[in-house]
């Protein structure tokens, strides 16, 4: 029986240790992974190569560059999980607040604002939640990402945003919520991990004082169904907050971080090879 090849699409001057567990796991479960490293230098000719041996294409890196090199071998006719249109909802948040509330997902109050400081700061005055979180509409790891305390505070870091970034990106106005982060994991539509975080300050980014696991009850597994419907996607980190009692979707995270139990690490790399497999066989 011939084996099933899937591209592995990463983005390293080297293997890290993920990588390497995901070809001892793979090789273990009779599964070919063919690496397509970003970081190294590939013609259209190198992908036109990879897309003849592959059957299926998995994303594991969270760099811009690998969202071109999933747009190419789309283009070249192989199937990418995860596909790169979905990322027009996950990596623009203001985007994301939209469909979530056309959908009845709950999540935060989110105003998107103006690029005229004058007029920003009116809206800020009408949405009147203190303090607020400010955001880029694209960032990752908390990056582009600050609390204001009140008007003056909103303008200063909205500054500081357009200085630091290299283009002027909208920022969206969140509600502030006092709330631990619980990260729920997917695949397929299985929930196959949860993580409780809790930080010293009121961000749940970057390292944590403390990390857990939680149990998930009927309304959150209620909302991550939907939310894979919704979305359409099959592997994913999904970030929520509590506000009285109640779950809220923060965030969906297309390439989900697997360390946050080490111990862990490599049953949920299985659970990814497991379904990747039989995708790679419909």
């Amino acid at each position: 029986m011939k084996k099933i090849t899937i591209g592995y699409i990463f983005n390293e001057i080297k293997p890290k240790e993920e990588d390497r567990i995901f070809f001892r796991v793979a090789k273990e479960k009779g599964i070919n992974l063919v690496p397509v490293n970003t970081d190294k230098y590939l013609t259209e000719g190198d992908i036109e190569e990879k897309v003849k041996k592959c059957n299926l294409f998995f994303n594991n890196s969270t760099e811009n560059i690998s969202i071109e090199i999933t747009k190419t071998i789309e283009e070249l006719g192989k199937r990418v999980i995860e596909p790169s249109k979905k990322f027009y909802y996950f990596e623009d948040k203001w985007m994301f607040f939209l469909k979530c509330k056309r959908h009845g997902i709950p999540t935060l109050n989110t105003i998107l604002l103006s690029e005229n400081i004058p007029v920003a700061k009116d809206e800020l005055k009408d949405f009147n939640s203190w303090p607020v979180i400010l955001k880029r509409i694209e960032g990752s790891n908390g990056e582009y990402v600050d609390r204001a305390e009140n008007l003056r505070d909103a303008e200063r870091i909205i500054n500081k945003f357009w200085k630091r970034g290299s283009e002027r990106l909208p920022i969206i106005a969140q509600e502030f919520v006092p709330s631990s982060s619980y990260r729920v994991t997917v695949v397929g539509n299985k929930i196959v991990q949860t993580a409780l975080k809790r930080s010293k300050g009121w961000k749940c980014t970057g390292n944590y004082s403390r990390i857990g696991k939680f149990k998930t009850d009927k309304e959150l597994e209620k909302i991550i169904n939907k939310l894979i419907k919704v979305f359409g996607i099959s592997i994913c980190g999904v970030d929520l907050l509590k506000k009285d009692g109640k779950w809220l979707v923060l965030e969906i995270n297309a390439q989900p971080g697997l360390d946050f139990f080490f111990s862990d690490r490599k049953r949920l790399i299985g659970e990814i090879l497991d379904f990747l497999k039989k995708e790679a066989k419909n």
